[in-house]
């Protein structure tokens, strides 16, 4: 029996001890084997070697009512002949793995039943993840000086990056996207977030990339329009006047140039978390052989979260959009692709015409957890010019003072993003560096006060 050849190991093997105890606990244990694994635990921890054999007689003995069927336990692990210390960790891992999943489905029984005190159903897709991702992991830190060779080769390891079409955002992300990370727009209310992450779907799709675009707020018809649009180049309202014959040939033609899968999903607003999303994903894989490169979840702050119940009582709404962007980004982690999505300003961030971290509706958790956050700025005169400014809010893949702000060409009718020319560029850059700590910028680079609109004049 598995857990006999644990208990042996646990009394006679050190290394074993030290390679498996921190992956063991005493529920994965019944009865006598239990109580036999929590007085060695205890020893271990306490004397920082493997107990004696009669040491560990002597501390069972000082427990009231321990059973004969216990000491027989000790006998037969002390006499027990030696295994291979490989294949007995490689029963053990398979052993913590099979009693994680029946514990974890036993809970999820007791709360389906209602008599679980503390957790809802929601909380189910977690206990059954956790419980799948049960594995002995060796590595206990990174070494500074024995782990420089392998630090010298994680430095020139080129990490996989899902590319933008767009210039600038290239450079302050060199070179695109990382897997396991979660990147959100900040913009008002019609700036321009959907369209955005529609641009960016598209392009990912024209890439070869597999695309996941989550709504819930728009229906999947109206985002596989607005992608149409971008893709086929032609004006949104003018899609439904294309005859059946010309749409077809266009969509053959965009089927032709070796493109990804694009999925939209929809969900109703408020309804869906990260279990729904799971779930998605698990029956895509299944039916249709699909794993998304990227995913795209509009928007953030309509999603449900998986932990947590709906908004009201003890719950705000800190706590409640900072739990979905965690789960968010670990979800991304589990999939192993970036996932994009979006929040709004808050109403003073509306009107501001050079938004911050502190214009971020709901919960300053939702920035504290993203790894890049970057703001949309629209204002009359980037209308006009067909233009919208971006900010960076936040960037753990550079430096987020390298092009703070730049400028991006936006066709609204084609809901396509476009690179201006570098001129464009250079002005608001010079602009946005006016070395006057005390005033703040405004939407034109400049320093409040200042009524310069040049940046903003082209030849």
């Amino acid at each position: 029996m598995i857990s006999q050849l644990i208990l042996n190991q646990l009394c006679t093997n050190e290394e074993f001890t030290r390679r498996a105890l921190p992956f063991l606990k005493d529920e994965y244990f019944e009865r006598g084997e239990k109580l036999l694994f929590a007085v060695i635990n205890h020893f271990i921890d306490k004397y920082n070697k493997v107990p004696t054999e009669a040491a560990l007689k002597i501390e069972l003995q000082r427990i009231p009512n321990v059973t004969n069927d216990v000491m027989d336990i000790v006998d037969k692990a002390y006499k027990a002949e030696p295994v291979d210390i490989q294949w007995a960790l490689d029963e053990t891992e398979k052993f913590c793995q099979e009693r994680s999943i029946y514990l974890a489905i036993m809970e999820s029984i007791q709360i389906i039943d209602g008599k679980h005190k503390d957790l809802s159903n929601n909380a189910i897709p977690d206990i059954l993840s956790k419980a799948l991702s049960v594995s002995f992991d060796t590595n206990v830190g990174h070494d500074y000086i024995d782990a420089s060779d392998a630090r010298y080769d994680f430095y020139h390891r080129t990490e996989s990056r899902l590319p933008f079409d767009l210039d600038y955002f290239n450079k302050i992300t060199k070179g695109g996207l990382p897997n396991k990370t979660l990147n959100i727009i900040l913009a008002g209310t019609g700036v321009g977030k959907s369209l955005f992450m529609c641009h960016m779907a598209g392009s990912s799709l024209v890439q070869g990339k597999n695309v996941l675009y989550i709504s819930m707020e728009m229906a999947e018809e109206r985002i596989a329009e607005r992608i149409d649009a971008n893709l086929m180049n032609i004006p949104i309202d003018q899609l439904e006047q294309l005859p059946k014959q010309v749409y077809d040939q266009k969509i053959q033609k965009i089927g032709q140039k070796n493109i990804g899968k694009l999925i939209i999903k929809e969900y109703p607003t408020g309804a869906a978390h990260v279990g729904h999303f799971r779930a998605l994903i698990n029956e895509l894989k299944l039916k249709k052989n699909f794993k998304p490169d990227i995913i795209f979840v509009d928007y953030l702050n309509i999603c449900a979260s998986s932990r947590i119940r709906g908004l009201g009582g003890s719950v705000n709404t800190y706590s409640y959009i900072k739990s979905i962007a965690e789960e968010m980004r670990g979800f991304a982690v589990e999939n192993n692709c970036p996932v994009v999505s979006a929040t709004q300003t808050t109403r003073s961030g509306f009107s501001n015409t050079d938004v911050g971290l502190e214009d971020t509706s709901e919960s300053f958790g939702l920035p504290a957890t993203a790894d890049l956050m970057f703001a949309v700025i629209s204002t009359e005169e980037l209308e006009k010019l067909g233009q919208l400014m971006v900010k960076q809010l936040k960037n753990r893949y550079n430096d987020p003072t390298f092009h703070k702000r730049f400028i991006v060409g936006v066709d609204r009718s084609r809901m396509k993003l476009y690179d201006v020319e570098a001129s464009a560029q250079t002005l608001i850059s010079e602009a946005a560096h006016v070395k006057e700590d005390d005033k703040p910028l405004n939407t034109f680079g400049d320093r409040e006060g200042k009524k310069d609109f040049g940046a903003f004049k082209y030849d």
